[in-house]
């Protein structure tokens, strides 16, 4: 849900009207949101849903709209920007991204476990701005490979209370990532946690692959499940040459206790996060981009049009927040906590709105003229008539034009 309402959202906050269309494998979801906002604002019919598979998409090009924004896979980025182009139709594509994780020799190795099996596991990997490289230096790579390896052993993808994610959403996926699996063992890696078998459609178990070659496809290829490649380097210069290496630079995290700022600086994507992992999207302030090729459609910005020329970055953790949310670990008290404030936010907007959503329970007065329209509130204008359906007479125009 994240992903959509970013764009849907500063659309709306700056006065626009939005055409919707989700994932073919998530219409639901789209038709969730739509019904959501016109239970609030009914008065308001500024967004709107459409649904179906890419020719629906293709249509929406050719529309006329004012803006395009895009999340997905890079091949359909590049025919969506070929088809605004046309018509000089300003796009904002996001297609994804292949994320690393530097953890420096001074890092908080408990922090940086956590956060890396959070960013690599969660939601079944297919998180855009999730954790897919981690290149920890030598002096703490096999104390982390082997923390890491005992947490992500304890996480399970299923479909009872009990699980930490779910299936995989788009079933072309679920071969994507065993395919990455098995090039990497067939080049030398090895899996530490999980392996082949792991892929159980529609879930994929958490794997964890070391030893795996740089020219890999699964060090190279967005996976967008829940596996996570660990590489040990020498040092931190190593760390941030091999992450800038791919041309997929959406989102970083660094762990560091001195060097975090330094180490984000040096990084070629759009935002970093220090000492945690994918916060920066929670940020409301921090500006969301990518960096990549240009005008590859790799990694296009999510917020901008351009490549950004280096990362946006979020503030660092020095004071983490008390409530633990981005971790598997986070207690059922944290989730019973955010949605009591979310719904006390929620109550005091509703309360303070000038304009409130009106009562379910008490439909509005008639017109005393006999019409079926609601009686107006205030002085206005003549409503027009409603048109004869098939079998209908047609309803004669309101004349009533105040309370």
């Amino acid at each position: 849900m994240h992903t959509p309402l970013g764009s849907i959202t500063y659309a709306l906050a700056a006065g626009n009207a939005v055409v919707f269309k989700p994932s073919e494998y998530t219409p639901t979801l789209g038709k969730w949101l739509t019904d959501s906002f016109a239970e609030v604002v009914p008065e308001q019919p500024v967004f709107q849903l459409i649904t179906g598979f890419g020719d629906t998409g293709a249509a929406l090009c050719q529309a006329g709209v004012d803006k395009l924004a895009f999340t997905g896979s890079t091949a359909t980025g590049k025919k969506i920007m070929a088809a605004c182009a046309d018509t000089l139709t300003p796009v904002l594509i996001e297609c994804g991204g292949k994320d690393a994780l530097i953890v420096a020799g001074d890092a908080d190795l408990d922090a940086a476990v956590d956060a890396t099996v959070w960013g690599g596991m969660s939601n079944a990997g297919q998180t855009c701005a999730g954790v897919e490289r981690v290149y920890a230096v030598a002096s703490v790579y096999d104390d982390f490979v082997a923390r890491v390896t005992h947490e992500a052993a304890l996480i399970r993808g299923g479909n009872d209370a009990a699980a930490q994610y779910g299936p995989m959403t788009m079933p072309a996926q679920i071969e994507v990532v065993r395919r990455h699996i098995d090039d990497a063992l067939a080049r030398g890696g090895r899996a530490v946690v999980g392996g082949p078998d792991s892929v159980q459609p529609p879930y994929v178990q958490p794997v964890v692959l070391v030893d795996v070659p740089e020219d890999s496809a699964a060090m190279q290829e967005e996976t967008f499940g829940p596996t996570l490649t660990i590489t040990k380097v020498r040092d931190v210069d190593e760390a941030i040459e091999r992450a800038n290496a791919n041309p997929f630079g959406l989102g970083g995290a660094v762990f560091s206790a001195k060097q975090g700022e330094q180490i984000a600086d040096r990084l070629a994507c759009g935002n970093v996060s220090i000492n945690s992992a994918i916060t920066y999207a929670t940020v409301r302030d921090c500006r969301s981009e990518a960096y990549g090729t240009p005008g590859s459609g790799a990694s296009m910005a999510r917020t901008a049009c351009a490549s950004s020329r280096g990362p946006a970055r979020s503030p660092t953790c020095a004071n983490p927040s008390p409530l633990k949310v981005l971790t598997f670990k986070r207690p059922r008290a944290t989730l019973a906590w955010l949605k009591r404030l979310v719904k006390t936010r929620w109550d005091e907007f509703i309360r303070r709105s000038p304009r409130r959503p009106p009562s379910r329970s008490a439909p509005p007065p008639a017109c005393s003229s006999g019409c079926r329209r609601p009686a107006p509130t205030r002085p206005g204008p003549v409503a027009p008539a409603r048109r004869a359906g098939r079998g209908q007479p047609a309803e004669p125009p309101c004349t009533r034009t105040g309370a």
